[in-house]
C-alpha cells in the first residue's frame, strides 16, 4: 500500500493517443483523455491497494531556468501563441506547449474533475510535473505512473515507477511495468542512483538534451558502470593515471563537453523543490462529481474511480 503519484500530463497524452476521438461527450465533444486518464487511474488505484493519490501538474512545462541552462531544452515542442499580450511592455507573444485541440479542452475537464473525486492537483511555479514528484516521494513508500524515463532516477527500494501505455491500460487494463531498482538494472544497464548520470551522457532527444556528442547509450553504460558518477567520470578523463581504462578517443569526447555537463546535470537530475507545502487530503465531492461527469459523459468512469477511492 502506497501513495499514488500521478505524472498527470504524461497519463492524459498516453490516454489521448491510445483512445479514438469517436469517445465523446453528449455535446459530441471528444472525451477520450478524460476516460482512458480515469479507468487508468482506477485500475491503478485497485491494483497497487493505493492509499491516497496525488496528481503532479505541470505549472511550468518547460520553465525558463531550465532553458537558460540548455537551450534546446524541449524545443521541438515549442509553439508561439499568436495573441499579443497587450499589458506586456515590449507586446511579446507567449511560448506555449502545442498540444492537440482537441485535447486542450479535455485538459480543462480533469483539472476541474479531479478534486471533486478527492485527487489533489499539485505544482509549483517554475516546477514541471517531475519536480513535484521528486519532492513528494522522499521518506515514504510511493508509486510513480508515468511513461517518462527521467523518473526512473527516483527509483528505490521505497519508490516503485509504473510505465503506463498503450489502449488496454487506457481502458482500465493493466499492462503497466513495474520498475524496481532490480528492473531498471537489467533494462538500462545501470542502478537507479546513475540513470541520471546515464542520460546526462547519452542524451535524451525527447526533451531535446544533447548529451556528451559521440557518446551512446553503450559506452554511457560502460563508462557509469566503470567510474561511477558525472563527477568520477571526468576526474578519471581528467587523469590518466585512475588505473581504469578509458580510450583516448572517450576522453578527448568528455573534454569537449566538460563546461557543459554542469547545466546537463542541473536539467537531468530531480531534486525536491524548495518551499513546496504538499496538498492537503481531499474528501470527494460525490454529487458534485457525479453531475459534472455526466455532463461530459464519463458518470462510469468517475464512478469506477470513486469506488476505489473509497
Amino acid at each position: 500500500m502506497a501513495l499514488l503519484l500521478l505524472d498527470s500530463a504524461s497519463l492524459y497524452y498516453r490516454s489521448y493517443f491510445a483512445l479514438p476521438e469517436s469517445i465523446t461527450g453528449p455535446d459530441g465533444t471528444p472525451v477520450n483523455a478524460v476516460r482512458g486518464f480515469l479507468d487508468t487511474v482506477a485500475a491503478l488505484v485497485r491494483d497497487r491497494e493505493s492509499t491516497s493519490v496525488i496528481a503532479c501538474w505541470d505549472v511550468d512545462w518547460r520553465p525558463q531556468w531550465r532553458v537558460d541552462l540548455v537551450p534546446s531544452y524541449k524545443t521541438h515542442r515549442v509553439a508561439v501563441d499568436l495573441t499579443v499580450d497587450t499589458t506586456s511592455d515590449d507586446g511579446s507573444v507567449e511560448v506555449v506547449e502545442e498540444v492537440p485541440d482537441t485535447l486542450a479542452p479535455q485538459v480543462t475537464v480533469l483539472r476541474t474533475l479531479l478534486p471533486l473525486v478527492g485527487i489533489p492537483v499539485a505544482g509549483a511555479a517554475d516546477a514541471e510535473a517531475d519536480d513535484i514528484i521528486a519532492t513528494l516521494c522522499v521518506g515514504g513508500v510511493a508509486d510513480i505512473a508515468s511513461g517518462d524515463r527521467d523518473l526512473l532516477q527516483l527509483v528505490d527500494e521505497e519508490t516503485t515507477v509504473l510505465f503506463t501505455g498503450g489502449t488496454s491500460a487506457s481502458r482500465g487494463g493493466r499492462p503497466w511495468q513495474v520498475f524496481t531498482p532490480d528492473v531498471v538494472r537489467e533494462k538500462y544497464g545501470v542502478l537507479p542512483q546513475h540513470y541520471a548520470d546515464l542520460a546526462i551522457l547519452r542524451g535524451d532527444p525527447s526533451d531535446g538534451l544533447p548529451g556528451v556528442k559521440g557518446i551512446g547509450e553503450k559506452t554511457a553504460v560502460t563508462l557509469v558502470n566503470t567510474f561511477g558518477g558525472i563527477q568520477d567520470i571526468m576526474r578519471a578523463a581528467r587523469n590518466e593515471s585512475t588505473g581504469k581504462p578509458m580510450t583516448p578517443a572517450v576522453r578527448r569526447k568528455l573534454l569537449e563537453a566538460e563546461a557543459d555537463l554542469p547545466a546537463f546535470d542541473r536539467v537531468v537530475r530531480l531534486a525536491p523543490v524548495r518551499s513546496f507545502t504538499p496538498p492537503s487530503p481531499l474528501t470527494p465531492q460525490v454529487d458534485a462529481a457525479r453531475t459534472f461527469a455526466d455532463q461530459w459523459g464519463v458518470l462510469r468512469s468517475v464512478d469506477r474511480l470513486l469506488d476505489v477511492i473509497g
